[in-house]
């Protein structure tokens, strides 16, 4: 376990470090500078001075090395849009934000989509089947965004019993609560019902019933145990991308989280900041999977890491 936790730890690093160089040498590759908007001329001495201070006349080469040593150590760099802000800084002080809102989605989209998927398996062919499956189809054909505008004009527009911006009190919270889980629910009811369905039919099964094991039991301890593999793997990118922010929720939703200053800095071209958020999702990433493979084990003894 240790030696395979391990390979999967330096695969992880190894990611990281081709996720890092790539972004970093296309961001550079745009042509332009960072300190210029849209058409407008700056001094060239200024903009000298500018590119001294965060030591962009440097060779591309020399730059690239320079933010390696400085990763290394936990030094994201600084903000070239926000005066005497770091990324480190941008990073703590938006991924709180984001990490509580993606908290209670990904518990929502669990508790919702396991119990949709597990009560469609075991009234297969009934109404709330179909209208379970509806929803799942839906779900995961309509886009975040759409979801988010027909919340908001329903619930804060027409309705007016729920608020739009901000996170001050816990009704904040629903809907952009709602519009992170509407698609997770969806995907985990589906995956959760097909495999529930497969396992239900396995010898194991009718064994446990035929020894008297009450249904409720034989659902949650033989059954869901078994098929909820599938949910796992899904876990694993669905966690480090909502505790990471949603760039679209946040972003319509006015939530300071993290998703909030990487749209910004795209758009701003502030590269440390890019490259500083991509790096952190990616690791988030990284260790979200190393995670997932080894609650394989846990949850189901039969699954051997090979070493």
């Amino acid at each position: 376990m240790a030696q395979y936790i391990l390979k999967r730890v330096l695969s992880g690093a190894l990611t990281i470090l081709i996720l890092m160089t790539v972004t970093f040498f296309l961001m550079h590759a745009i042509p332009g500078s960072p300190f210029v908007k849209g058409e407008q001329n700056m001094p060239e001495e200024l903009l000298a001075r500018l590119e001294e201070k965060y030591g962009m006349d440097k060779p591309l080469w020399q730059q690239y090395l320079t933010y390696l040593k400085n990763f290394l150590t936990g030094d994201f760099g600084d903000s070239f849009k926000k005066a005497d802000t770091s990324v480190n800084e941008i990073i703590g002080r938006g991924f709180p934000i984001s990490a509580r809102v993606g908290a209670v989605a990904v518990v929502v989209s669990v508790v919702v989509g396991l119990g949709l998927g597990i009560l469609s398996a075991v009234r297969r062919g009934s109404l709330f089947d179909g209208g379970a499956m509806v929803f799942a189809t839906i779900g995961i054909s309509v886009p975040t965004f759409v979801t988010a505008v027909l919340l908001m004009y329903l619930f804060a527009g027409v309705l007016k019993i729920l608020p739009t911006y901000g996170l001050t009190t816990w009704k904040h919270y629903i809907l952009p609560v709602t519009c992170l889980s509407f698609s997770p629910i969806a995907y985990i009811a589906r995956m959760t019902r097909s495999s529930m369905l497969e396992v239900m039919q396995q010898d194991y099964i009718r064994t446990a019933r035929a020894k008297g094991v009450k249904e409720f039991m034989v659902i949650l301890q033989h059954g869901l145990r078994n098929a909820i593999l599938p949910v796992v793997t899904y876990l694993g990118t669905l966690i480090a991308s909502l505790l990471t922010g949603t760039f679209v929720v946040e972003r319509l939703y006015a939530i300071p989280g993290i998703g909030k200053y990487y749209v910004d800095s795209i758009s701003a071209r502030d590269y440390n900041v890019i490259l500083g958020l991509t790096v952190f999702l990616g690791i988030f990433v990284v260790i979200c999977n190393i995670v997932v493979d080894v609650l394989y084990c846990i949850i189901d003894p039969r699954v051997k890491i090979s070493e």
